[in-house]
């Protein structure tokens, strides 16, 4: 019994240790990304955690129910697609052609008001309100020099040649190694840390603006960190939820209040992270889709629209958009962590929207075609299939 209760002190006291170490050493993050994953059953985050973080709430209003064509009433899926997204702890597909709703499931427990993690597709979102602020004045342009809002980079002989509009091309030259399963990646500090803002600022600029394009969720949390502080400035919006809420998801009826993980400061997550139902974000689809245009109430302004959805940096990318216009028929798309998808395909006016807790193993972050093809082969060729019967 002695050598238990010795085992049980040493381990206690190693513990303790470790937990003191990674206090003083600024690597608490590390404990949270611990709490809020492994101890939860999962190697990194996952679509349902918005429960373990701080939020700030994105305000409904009226809401605005999705039209439904009943030509597709209790359309089943193919075998084969449905044990698909079965492999994959799926939750939701959902289809819309010409703005109706033709094709809608739900699997593993999941249903139509459950609130989940959209990942990186908060970035195009967050670069649809940059628009927004630029239609009203509170940032010039993309061309604009971020460090106006950013000072702490003045000092950063690169930084001062990059433009807020680079944030979003993911080729501003701001050092960034983009990685999720790593516990010491700056990406998993990032998403766990208590305080983006200081995290961010503390970092620089390695490359020429232009010259280099990489992935990066750093760059998009600077893009939100330069929105909020354009919006406060002017008085605008205290906090971006209430900005997305004015600007987007009132406007837009959607049929819940949405959640949007912040750091212990109180700054949202802009490059992940805004929760919630598949409907809701099926309308942001539609928002591209229409070139900004919601029920003739123009949100967003349609040629920002087009620069969003047009490969200026790079052939795969937008701002903020993925592309994919290398085989037809072309389609754009908010791409997410996990495979939190919503794609849109102009030629056939068709908007899909997928979301679960897996992505295909034949989908690899560090090879961007990858998503494309997996797209392609199976949501997109299956809502070919509905459309063409």
């Amino acid at each position: 019994m002695k050598i238990i209760k010795g085992v049980l002190v040493s381990i206690i006291a190693s513990s303790l240790i470790v937990i003191l170490s990674l206090y003083l050493t600024g690597n608490k993050f590390i404990l949270s990304a611990f709490q809020k994953t492994y101890l939860s059953g999962y190697r990194t985050a996952n679509i349902n955690d918005h429960s373990s973080f701080n939020t700030n709430t994105i305000a409904a209003g009226k809401h605005i129910p999705l039209t439904t064509n009943n030509q597709y009433e209790n359309q089943s899926l193919p075998q084969a697609l449905e044990d698909e997204l079965n492999s994959l702890n799926s939750a939701a597909l959902l289809i819309l052609h010409n703005g109706e709703l033709i094709s809608e499931h739900y699997l593993n427990g999941y249903n139509e008001r459950r609130k989940l993690n959209s990942f990186s597709m908060a970035k195009t979102v967050t670069t649809l309100l940059v628009g927004i602020a630029i239609e009203e004045g509170y940032i010039k342009s993309l061309d604009q020099r971020l460090t106006d809002f950013l000072p702490e980079f003045k000092d950063d002989p690169l930084a001062e040649k990059a433009t807020i509009g680079q944030l979003s091309l993911m080729n501003s030259g701001y050092e960034w190694t983009e990685h999720y399963y790593s516990i010491l990646s700056p990406t998993v500090e990032l998403y766990y840390g208590s305080d983006v803002t200081d995290f961010l600022t503390e970092g620089h600029f390695s490359e020429e603006p232009t010259t280099f394009w990489e992935y990066s969720s750093a760059s998009t949390q600077l893009l939100g960190i330069v929105l909020l502080r354009a919006l406060q400035k002017a008085n605008a919006a205290d906090s971006l939820s209430d900005y997305l809420s004015k600007k987007l998801w009132q406007p837009l009826g959607m049929n819940d209040d949405g959640l949007w993980h912040t750091d212990d400061q109180g700054m949202e997550l802009t490059f992940c992270c805004i929760n919630t139902n598949a409907r809701n974000f099926a309308k942001f689809g539609l928002l591209m889709m229409n070139k900004g245009k919601w029920q003739n109430q123009q949100l967003v302004p349609a040629e920002f629209i087009d620069q969003m959805v047009a490969p200026l940096a790079t052939p795969g990318y937008g701002l903020s958009t993925w592309l994919s216009y290398d085989q037809e028929p072309n389609f754009y798309f908010f791409s997410g962590l996990l495979g939190q998808y919503i794609v849109n395909v102009p030629e056939h006016n068709l908007v899909i929207v997928r979301l679960g807790e897996k992505t295909s193993p034949s989908v690899h972050y560090t090879r961007p075609n990858s998503i494309p093809n997996y797209i392609r082969k199976t949501y997109l060729n299956y809502a070919l299939s509905l459309i063409k019967q």
